[in-house]
């Protein structure tokens, strides 16, 4: 019998979970809605759940699941298997590998930025790579880091965290207590924010007729596309962002030498016009990118699939597979 992996990525909405093989193929997916608001309790019924669905799926495939692996949006415990802070889940502590030790099956987790990197390095776009970092361009900036082949986690599971390394002293305040944090300038949030400035600035730009006259209509699209078109706003949101988003990148560049940096998240949807730029940015500059071994920029691969196959990696990983 074929033996798969059950991969669950985990949001604060919904949950969503699939049937992995070894080659990285999902045989089966499956999705839950559900309400972190609602408490630990029902939180942890609905996984339980879900995860049921999936094992009976893995009957009728004639398939033997061997563990699970989670893609967790915070801040765990990989010893314990324990969620110790999420913020978007409103929750802490939350014993998830003890709650699902009747399935008797291993269950590991991990922040779902490492997961996602992890899944691309071994079935996605850094696939034969052997030091990856994924930067996922979203609400906040997460972080993943295959060092010499094998996953970086730090202590109890809690390091790479590239959205907050400071590029600005003394910026602006971030959700995690500090300023001047990496996600603040270079996040999809960070790209809504200059393009809302530019355009109560200049309301003949292009961005308004994008907007249908709504600011509120603003999304990750709005200044790239305008960009696109020449509108000269546009392009000035669009190169500040680039700006930040390539510092950064620089930054991870020389403290890591990666052979491959993959780019993840709703921005990264612009594809080559966006690594095009960035690639031009880092190019330009002295140490970081001139002069070193070169490194890589491109967009992560998995996409909406990088949570499920991303977890269902880590418990490959953890099994020795």
């Amino acid at each position: 019998m074929e033996k798969s992996y059950i991969g669950v990525d985990v949001g604060g909405m919904s949950i969503k979970g699939g049937i992995v093989t070894f080659d990285g193929k999902i045989l089966y997916k499956s999705t839950k809605k559900t309400d972190a608001k609602l408490g630990m309790g029902t939180f942890l019924k609905d996984i339980k759940n879900l995860i049921l669905d999936l094992l009976e799926n893995a009957k009728s495939l004639k398939t033997s699941v061997k563990a699970i692996g989670f893609g967790i949006p915070g801040v765990v415990n990989t010893e314990k298997g324990t969620i110790d802070f999420a913020t978007n889940l409103y929750m802490e502590n939350v014993p998830l590998a003890e709650y699902l030790k009747d399935l008797h099956l291993p269950v590991y987790l991990s922040n779902d930025a490492n997961v996602a990197c992890l899944g691309e390095a071994k079935f996605g776009a850094a696939k034969g790579f052997k030091n990856v970092i994924l930067l996922t361009l979203g609400t906040g900036i997460g972080g993943g880091l295959i060092l010499d082949g094998k996953l970086y986690e730090g202590n109890e599971g809690k390091g790479a965290e590239l959205g907050h390394a400071t590029i600005v002293v003394d910026g602006i305040s971030c959700s995690c207590g500090r300023k001047g944090c990496f996600e603040r300038y270079a996040s999809a949030s960070a790209l809504l924010k200059y393009t809302k400035e530019e355009m109560l600035n200049n309301k003949q730009s292009l961005m308004w007729d994008f907007a249908k006259g709504d600011i509120e209509n603003v999304d990750g699209l709005t200044s790239f596309e305008c960009a696109k078109k020449g509108d000269m706003s546009a392009n000035f949101v669009v190169d500040k962002y680039i700006k930040y988003l390539g510092e950064g990148v620089l930054n991870y560049c020389n403290i890591f030498r990666p052979e491959i940096i993959l780019l993840g998240g709703g921005v990264s949807n612009q594809g080559s016009y966006l690594i095009d730029k960035v690639t031009a940015y880092c190019a330009s500059r002295n140490y970081g990118y001139k002069g070193t071994p070169k490194v890589i920029i491109e967009c992560a691969s998995l996409k909406n699939d990088a949570g499920i196959v991303g977890a269902a990696a880590l418990a490959m990983e953890r099994e020795g597979n």
